[in-house]
């Protein structure tokens, strides 16, 4: 039960395929996430142990500073998992490192509610000890699902390997382009859906065979589609400058797309 095909048809009637990650992947994902929590844990009781010893802190004092850090512990166990997974395309450190993402059920990148939603769940899914209720429900579950993803709507899948120095990745690097040159917000990246994926993923892979003329036909025609959701005015930049735009989007969101 370890990894299972499933089919999603995302809002824009397109189907794609996923391989579900399982217990196994999960819990290890989980054991890095939390090494990393308890490190810092274990630096910010250090830190209130020096500041509570200290013959200058009142009793006063030392109430509000332990009030302050118990908040401050809550905000990081919660936030690390909740901020982790929206900014970084449903990705911690432990799931990068194990190749696993949360999506939302229809194949899109994970909202705000729903990384708030699954991440406060853990309080129930870790009851009665020992995160049972939520190895049990994702051994359980067809969908390898625990009770967050079951009440925020989305699945946890592994994430296929790229294929390395292929021709669009080499035309890439010979202009010099790189994501750095092009800021995208989460906002813009919100506009962007699969089909938008896929028209994007076609021009790159379409325009490194074309001819100049050809190349600044197809750059005017998928520039005017995709540049106004980045907040770009097409017909205010010249067609190289489209063309390096298009091509630093697609490496911003193959990470997201490239399942």
């Amino acid at each position: 039960m370890e990894q299972e095909q499933l089919q999603v048809k995302t809002p824009e009637y397109v189907s794609l395929q996923f391989q579900t990650a399982g217990l196994g992947s999960r819990a290890t994902a989980a054991i890095i996430d939390y090494s990393i929590l308890y490190f810092f844990q274990f630096l910010l009781f250090l830190l209130l142990f020096f500041v509570m010893i200290d013959p200058m802190i009142s009793s006063d004092m030392s109430s509000w500073i332990f009030v302050f850090m118990i908040i401050l512990l809550f905000v990081i166990n919660f936030g690390y998992f909740i901020f982790s997974e929206y900014f970084w395309a449903g990705r911690t450190v432990g799931k990068r490192l194990l190749g696993i993402r949360v999506i939302q059920e229809n194949g899109h990148r994970i909202t705000f509610l729903s990384s708030i939603i699954r991440n406060f769940m853990r309080l129930i899914d870790s009851l009665p000890t020992a995160y049972l209720i939520g190895i049990l429900l994702v051994f359980l579950h067809s969908k390898h699902k625990r009770l967050g993803d079951i009440t925020a709507g989305t699945i946890v899948i592994h994430e296929h390997q790229r294929k390395k120095h292929n021709k669009v990745d080499k035309f890439i690097q010979e202009k010099g382009w790189s994501k750095e040159q092009l800021s995208i917000d989460h906002y813009q990246r919100q506009k962007i859906d699969y089909h938008d994926w896929q028209l994007l993923q076609t021009y790159c892979q379409r325009l490194i065979t074309l001819s100049l003329d050809q190349k600044e036909s197809l750059t005017q025609q998928v520039g005017r589609i995709l540049l106004p959701k980045i907040n770009r005015e097409p017909d205010q930049l010249p067609i190289d400058q489209q063309e390096a735009m298009l091509f630093i989007l697609y490496l911003h969101l193959r990470e997201e797309w490239e399942y």
